[in-house]
């Protein structure tokens, strides 16, 4: 089968297309064929080795050759164990642990796949689990007369997270690169704010719940932008900053009525199909910003890694 491989960390030149053997299943796994991948975040810094939690279980050389977490397709056969999923069925999941997407076929947990809702092409479906996730657990609190700042919200989890606290009453407002303000007014923030040109933490009225997708900021400057009672979360951002939130943030949250802390995201169906139900409602859209194949994934990575992509980028190998 095709597979874009990687054998050490470095920017998107590293990464070619080669001839590997098919995987077969373990127990509790199956052996899917992969109709779309969407690119997450974590594949970049995986890419990049960069910040240093992304090398964990592989310091010197990646530990996985094929990245892509978040895949849909059909499932071409299961390990032993395997219960409640058979050849034909169509699934998509957040592969995290297996990784493995950018391929013609990947294995993957049981347990982390569910059934892809017929109403959602596999390229929508491979935009939801990780994305989905991390949107809804990172927007609850979210209410009518609460203030929600979401940084890095032109991107994949943010086009949710936008459209989750708007649908719970919430005023949104994002916080991206100027090529991506009117995007996240399409998606219903109230407010927009260039990173570049604007500090959130100044000058504005503070926020209730802050979901921050790339932490770099001062934990002080973090702590000013949040109303007494307030939340702040990260998920992503540099090792430096999410440790000051750990440690420095925490007490200086807890002294002054305020609670600043990492995002600990549950995974699995259970915390991904909410959200894929809304899409099929049509309470959330989906927004891929283009579908590639496996020849185009390092111009893709490239391409959120330098947060240019308005949503998702799926890729589809087939």
């Amino acid at each position: 089968m095709k597979a874009v491989v990687y054998e050490r960390y470095g920017d998107p030149s590293v990464l070619r297309v080669a001839e590997v053997p098919t995987p077969e299943p373990a127990e509790g796994q199956v052996l899917v064929k992969v109709a779309a991948t969407s690119i997450n975040l974590s594949d970049w810094e995986c890419l990049r080795g960069s910040p240093a939690y992304a090398r964990l279980g592989g310091l010197r050389t990646p530990k996985r050759s094929t990245l892509g977490s978040d895949i849909a397709g059909i499932v071409e056969a299961v390990g032993a164990g395997v219960t409640g999923l058979a050849p034909g069925d169509e699934v998509y999941g957040d592969n995290l642990d297996l990784m493995g997407g950018f391929a013609e076929y990947a294995v993957a947990p049981a347990r982390a796949l569910a059934l892809k809702p017929a109403e959602l092409s596999y390229a929508q479906a491979s935009t939801i689990p990780q994305s989905g996730a991390i949107a809804v657990q990172g927007t609850t609190g979210a209410a009518p007369g609460r203030r929600i700042l979401i940084n890095g919200a032109g991107g994949g989890t943010g086009t949710f997270a936008i459209q989750l606290a708007k649908q719970l009453g919430a005023h949104v407002t994002g916080v991206d690169n100027e090529h991506k303000l009117d995007f996240m007014r399409s998606l219903g923030a109230d407010d927009v704010i260039d990173y570049r040109r604007d500090d959130f933490s100044r000058g504005r009225e503070p926020y209730d719940l802050i979901l921050d997708l790339v932490a770099h900021r001062s934990v002080f400057a973090y702590r000013r932008a949040l109303a007494p009672g307030g939340r702040y979360r990260c998920v992503g951002g540099s090792v430096r900053s999410l440790l000051r939130v750990l440690t420095v943030g925490a007490l200086a949250g807890k002294a002054t009525g305020r609670s600043l802390g990492m995002l600990v995201v549950k995974q699995g169906p259970a915390h991904f199909q909410p959200l894929a139900e809304l899409a099929v409602s049509g309470g959330v859209a989906i927004h891929i910003d283009r579908t590639v194949g496996l020849d185009d994934v390092p111009d893709a990575l490239a391409r959120v890694g330098a947060g240019r992509a308005l949503g998702k980028v799926a890729v589809a190998p087939w």
